[in-house]
C-alpha cells in the first residue's frame, strides 16, 4: 500500500490503482457522470477533476494513477467551480421538462445540479434539433437528453458486445447514434436495456405499456390477468425505499389484486414448466445424440444475439419458450378453456425486470391464430409507477398469494432470477430423469454468485456432464468462441442476457450498485433454501397440467404450445 493525503488527512492506497477508487474505498465523494465500475477509464465528463499539490490544472481522478505522497484537495473552491460551469454547460443545451421526464428525481444531472448549487442559467447557446427514436418495442430514445457521457455506448459495445449505437459526428455535433441514423429497430440492439440502467439522464428510457394496460382494466368486456416474474419481488421494494433485497411477495400480489387484475399468476411456476421440457430435453439430446452443448433460451436478448450474431448456434438452443411466454401461452389455452372465456377477451400482462420481454412478446411466432401469448409488459418500474398512480400504500396491504391452477411454484422456479439459476434447477430436475433420484446436495455451489463465467462437471452414475453459466453477452461470447473452437466437453450452458441475471436487467429499479444486485440473488437463494418445494418435477401443480391437459414433457400438445423456433437476423450495419 501506498500512503497519500487527500483534503489533509492520510488514505492509504494500493499501488497503480486510479485515485477515484481509492476516494471511494475511503468514502470521499467525489461526482462522476462518465465512469463505469470494471472499465477503463475514459475520463469524458472531467466532473471528478481534484486539485495535486504540484501538477498544473485540474487533474481527472477516474485515470490518475495514485503515486507516493500525492496531496489531493478533491473539493478546493477551483474543482467546485470548474464542476458548476460543466454542468451550467451541460444545461444550457438540455430541455427544460425535468416536471415531465421519466428521470424526475432520479436524474444525475439533476442531481448535481442541485449539490452544486445551479439555480440560473448563466449560459445559452443555439438548441440543437433532435427526434425522438420510438421504433424499437422496448426502448425509446431521446437524443435531446443525451450529455455524451458515453457510458451508454460503452456497456453496449464492451460489456454486451453488441455496439448498436456509437459516437456520430464531430466536435459539437457529436451525438450518439445508431449506423446510418435508422432506428433502434433495424440496428443490432438486443433491448437488454443496460443503456437504460447506466444512463444518467433521461436520454434512454423503456417504452412504456402502461397506457394499454390501465385502459383494458377498465374494460368490462376483458378478464386482465398478470403475471409476474421470479426477479420481481426481491428488487420492487427499493422503488419504495425498503432495503434491497426485500422480499414483498405477498404484498406485491395484494398489490396487484388493488390495481385491478382479474387473476394473479406466478411466473415461477412456469419457470417450473420450463424446467420440466428443458431438462427432458437436455436429456433426450444426450441419450440420443442430439445437438449439444444445449444452451438454454430463457433471455430474449440473448435469443436475438445468438440470432444475429452467431446464427450457426442457433440448433444449439433449446427450443423452449421463456417462462413468460409458456405462461401466457397456457393462459390463453388451458386457463382460457378451463374458466369458459373466448382466449381474444383475455388480456395478458406480465410484469418483468426486462426490457427485452417486451420485444420478445411481440415476436410473430409467440401466439396462435392471431392472438399473441402476451399481450403488454410492464417492468419492475413500471409497476412501482402504477402503484403510485393509484395511490396503494404497500403498508396497508394483507399479503396475499397468487391464483391457482398457476400458483403453486418451487423454489427452484424462483432461482430463475440470478445467474445460475436456471442452470441449477435444470440440473436438480435431469439428475432425478436420467436416476430416478434427488441430488443428495440440492444446493449447486460451483454455478452460484456473480462470476461472469463459471463451469463445473456433474457425474450422475457414471455420466460425466459438463456445465457452464455465463451472464453478460461479453462473458457469453468469449464462452460461445471456445464451443467454436471445438471444445467438446460441455453438455449444457445457461446464458443470461445482463450481468447477474434478472435481478440485474434493464428494467429493474434505476441506480442500483453491485451490492444491491448480489443483496436480490441472496434473497432468492434464501427463500430457496427456507423453501419445502425445492425442485420442479415435484411440484404437484405442474404434474397435474401434464395430466390434465399437456400430456408429457416434449409431447404433441406441449411442443405445440411450450416451444418455438428462431432464424437468422440481418442487422443495418
Amino acid at each position: 500500500m501506498v500512503t497519500i493525503e487527500v483534503n489533509n488527512r492520510t488514505v492509504e492506497a494500493k499501488p497503480g490503482e486510479m485515485l477515484l477508487s481509492t476516494l471511494r474505498r475511503a468514502g470521499i465523494k467525489v461526482p462522476t457522470m462518465c465512469n463505469i465500475d470494471g472499465l477503463p477509464p475514459s475520463g469524458a465528463c472531467r466532473m471528478c477533476v481534484v486539485e495535486v499539490e504540484g501538477r498544473p490544472g485540474l487533474q481527472p481522478s477516474c485515470a490518475l494513477p495514485v503515486t507516493e505522497g500525492m496531496k489531493v484537495q478533491t473539493h478546493s473552491p477551483r474543482a467546485v467551480r470548474a464542476r458548476k460551469t460543466i454542468v451550467e454547460l451541460l444545461l444550457a443545451n438540455h430541455p427544460d421538462d425535468c416536471l415531465y421526464c421519466v428521470r424526475n428525481n432520479q436524474c444525475e444531472l439533476q442531481n448535481l445540479a442541485g449539490e452544486l448549487g445551479v439555480r440560473e442559467r448563466r449560459y445559452t447557446g443555439q438548441r440543437e434539433e433532435y427526434h425522438l427514436d420510438l421504433s424499437s418495442p422496448s426502448i425509446v430514445r431521446d437524443p435531446a437528453k443525451c450529455i455524451l457521457c458515453g457510458k451508454c455506448v460503452r456497456v453496449c459495445a464492451e460489456i454486451q458486445n453488441v455496439a448498436s449505437i456509437d459516437f456520430v459526428g464531430r466536435g459539437s455535433h457529436s451525438r450518439v447514434g445508431t449506423a446510418f441514423e435508422q432506428g433502434l429497430n433495424v440496428s443490432s440492439c438486443i433491448n437488454c436495456g443496460q443503456c437504460v440502467m447506466i444512463c444518467p439522464t433521461g436520454a434512454l428510457r423503456e417504452k412504456s405499456a402502461l397506457k394499454e394496460v390501465f385502459e383494458a382494466i377498465l374494460d368490462p368486456e376483458r378478464v386482465v390477468v398478470v403475471q409476474h416474474a421470479p426477479a420481481v419481488s426481491v428488487s420492487l421494494a427499493e422503488e419504495f425505499g425498503l432495503r434491497p433485497g426485500t422480499d414483498i411477495n405477498g404484498v406485491m400480489v395484494a398489490a396487484l389484486r388493488r390495481l385491478g387484475f382479474d387473476r394473479v399468476f406466478d411466473t415461477s411456476f412456469s419457470a417450473d414448466l420450463t424446467i420440466m421440457e428443458e431438462a427432458s430435453e437436455l436429456v433426450d439430446r444426450i441419450k440420443n445424440g442430439g445437438k449439444l452443448p444445449m444452451m438454454t433460451s430463457c433471455s430474449p436478448g440473448w435469443i436475438k444475439f445468438v440470432e444475429q450474431f452467431y446464427p450457426d448456434m442457433i440448433e444449439n438452443l433449446s427450443t423452449c419458450k421463456s417462462p413468460q411466454q409458456m405462461l401466457g401461452a397456457l393462459i390463453k389455452s388451458l386457463f382460457a378453456e378451463r374458466e369458459g372465456i373466448d382466449p381474444s377477451r383475455i388480456f395478458s400482462v406480465s410484469i418483468m425486470p426486462c426490457t427485452a420481454k417486451k420485444f420478445e412478446a411481440g415476436r410473430p411466432e409467440m401466439g396462435r391464430h392471431g392472438i399473441a401469448d402476451v399481450d403488454a409488459v410492464l417492468t419492475t418500474r413500471e409497476l412501482a409507477r402504477m402503484i403510485r398512480l393509484e395511490g396503494i400504500d404497500l403498508q396497508s396491504l394483507t399479503p396475499s398469494e397468487a391464483d391457482n391452477p398457476f400458483g403453486q411454484r418451487s423454489t427452484a422456479g424462483k432461482l430463475f432470477g440470478a445467474t445460475g439459476g436456471v442452470m441449477e434447477a435444470a440440473v436438480r430436475t435431469a439428475h432425478y430423469l436420467l436416476t430416478g433420484r434427488e441430488l443428495a446436495e440440492l444446493k449447486v455451489q460451483p454455478i452460484r454468485g456473480m462470476k461472469g463465467v463459471k463451469k463445473a462437471k456433474l457425474k450422475i452414475d457414471g455420466l460425466e456432464i459438463g456445465i457452464a453459466v455465463a451472464s453478460g453477452l461479453g462473458n457469453a461470447a468469449e464462452l460461445l468462441e471456445e464451443v467454436r473452437a471445438g471444445r467438446q466437453d460441455l453438455h449444457f450452458i445457461e446464458i443470461m442476457t445482463c450481468s447477474g441475471g434478472c435481478v440485474a436487467g434493464g428494467g429493474q429499479p434505476i441506480g442500483a450498485d453491485a451490492a444491491a444486485v448480489r443483496a436480490r440473488m441472496q434473497a432468492l437463494y434464501n427463500i430457496d433454501r427456507s423453501g419445502t418445494l425445492r425442485t420442479s418435477h415435484s411440484n404437484p401443480d405442474i404434474k397435474r397440467v401434464y395430466e390434465e391437459y399437456l400430456g408429457e414433457p416434449l409431447g404433441e400438445k406441449s411442443h405445440h404450445l411450450l416451444h418455438t423456433h428462431y432464424a437468422k437476423r440481418e442487422v443495418v450495419g
